[in-house]
């Protein structure tokens, strides 16, 4: 009996972590666009990623023009870039999705996948961000994220592999995308 009641809690202590575990790869998030479509991340399998939180207002907004450069430049090979707009630092992201979008594309020609607006960091921050900061932590192993335009760089199975701040320009990303698309 005691045999029993213990196999019985073994079960259940293993379902409950089975539910429980950590997602392992961005490919187990899902988000939603900037036209606010659910989309599961396993659309990008296989390709080599770059995750942006970026902002209209900032003084790193610049950055689009970059970022849009590697993306043409690499995304025939597999390479994409993903943009989450995100209002926590200093309000320079105040815009709706439609108005972002725009801003976007007429004033940096940006034809990446672009996302809803989110939070990177708090108790509201998205499943996708908390993710992310666990695995690759900022200077000091620090998990939130400073500022608009932090990077990571994801790798074709899904795997968070390196992580940039603000300041590091997208053009400095080119010998580590090159890396990964090999």
């Amino acid at each position: 009996m005691l045999k029993t009641i213990f196999s019985l809690l073994l079960i259940l202590s293993i379902n409950t972590l089975a539910k429980d575990r950590p997602m392992k790869t961005i490919y187990d998030f899902k988000v939603k666009t900037i036209t606010n479509k659910e989309i599961s991340l396993q659309e990008y399998q296989g390709k080599v990623v770059l995750i942006v939180n970026v902002a209209s207002k900032c003084g790193y907004t610049p950055q689009y023009t970059g970022l849009e450069a590697l993306y043409k430049k690499y995304k025939e090979r597999g390479f994409v870039v993903l943009g989450f707009p995100c209002n926590q630092f200093a309000s320079q992201e105040p815009d709706s999705e439609a108005e972002i979008e725009n801003f976007c594309r007429v004033n940096f020609g940006v034809t990446f996948p672009m996302f809803a607006k989110i939070d990177v960091n708090g108790d509201k921050a998205h499943p996708l961000y908390k993710y992310l900061k666990v695995e690759k932590t900022g200077l000091l192993g620090t998990e939130a994220i400073k500022w608009n335009f932090t990077k990571f760089l994801v790798d074709k199975q899904g795997n968070a592999i390196k992580r940039f701040g603000s300041s590091t320009k997208p053009i400095e990303l080119e010998d580590e995308i090159e890396k990964l698309l090999k």
